[in-house]
């Protein structure tokens, strides 16, 4: 059981975690793993601890955005279904990947890093060219873009479950830059996409023995009014502004575990 200090540690921890979560629509892991890791959980524990802390700050966050209409369920459903099933074999390959996938997350951090770097330079008008739950008039030129969906929910999904990182740092970018949404939709969106992901890792990881829920709970109980407090900043920011944050956030998200993950290979 941890001491009661630590147990502060981690509640700060999971507010934290579920502010980023709300405003970038990423999971947060890039807090909480690398915190509960410095309180003593193991290092494939840690992967395991911080799933159950994401579904109800997904759940929190999404409530938020979706009062301001800002989540297309329809991609929801589809990139969720995907990534379920990935998100199962990710979590069964976390004790068979080759060095704990620390390359795959290495590879994972330099995409994320220049797609922080596009989204930076060049911010896009949104395009509406996948159907929301309601079938609209792009519905059809939507379906030929459902394939880059699938793509997005299994690398979301194969993350959550490998990584424990909540597929975000894949959704957000693939849902602005690939896809098309304006980005208070992408990241709302990815929220939600996000809390379905995080049911079957975290199922699978509970069977695994990988969650040490002495951590979990208060980060679980901690992520929810920060998530609310996370969304209701970025729904108010601008644009351009969250934009801008986003790509900061992804940026330091990149080179915290670019710089974990490659340290650990040594």
């Amino acid at each position: 059981m941890p001491e009661p200090w630590q147990i502060v540690l981690t509640l700060l921890a999971g507010f934290g975690t579920g502010i980023l979560s709300g405003m970038f629509g990423v999971g947060g892991a890039a807090v909480s793993t690398p915190a509960i890791r410095v309180l003593g959980v193991g290092p494939l524990d840690a992967v395991g601890t911080t799933l159950p802390s994401i579904f109800p700050s997904s759940v929190s966050g999404t409530l938020r955005y979706q009062h301001e209409g800002l989540i297309r369920w329809g991609v929801v459903a589809l990139t969720g279904a995907v990534g379920t099933l990935a998100a199962v074999g990710g979590s069964l390959l976390s004790h068979r990947v080759p060095g704990r996938g620390h390359l795959l997350m290495v590879a994972t951090a330099a995409l994320v890093a220049f797609t922080a770097w596009r989204m930076a330079r060049s911010p896009k008008e949104p395009e509406s060219i996948v159907p929301a739950a309601v079938p609209t008039d792009s519905e059809h030129r939507g379906r030929g873009e459902q394939w880059k969906l699938v793509v997005t929910g299994v690398g979301a999904g194969t993350l959550s479950g490998l990584l424990g990182v909540g597929g975000g740092i894949v959704m957000v970018p693939a849902f602005s830059e690939w896809i098309g949404f304006s980005i208070k939709e992408s990241v709302g969106t990815s929220l939600a996409c996000v809390g379905v992901l995080a049911i079957p890792s975290t199922v699978t990881h509970t069977f695994l023995g990988d969650i040490d829920w002495a951590y979990a709970i208060p980060l679980s109980v901690a992520v929810i009014p920060g998530a609310w407090i996370g969304a209701q900043l970025a729904i108010r920011s601008s644009e351009r502004r969250l934009r801008l944050s986003v790509s900061i956030a992804l940026g330091v998200i990149a080179v915290i575990y670019a710089t974990s993950e490659i340290a650990a290979l040594f």
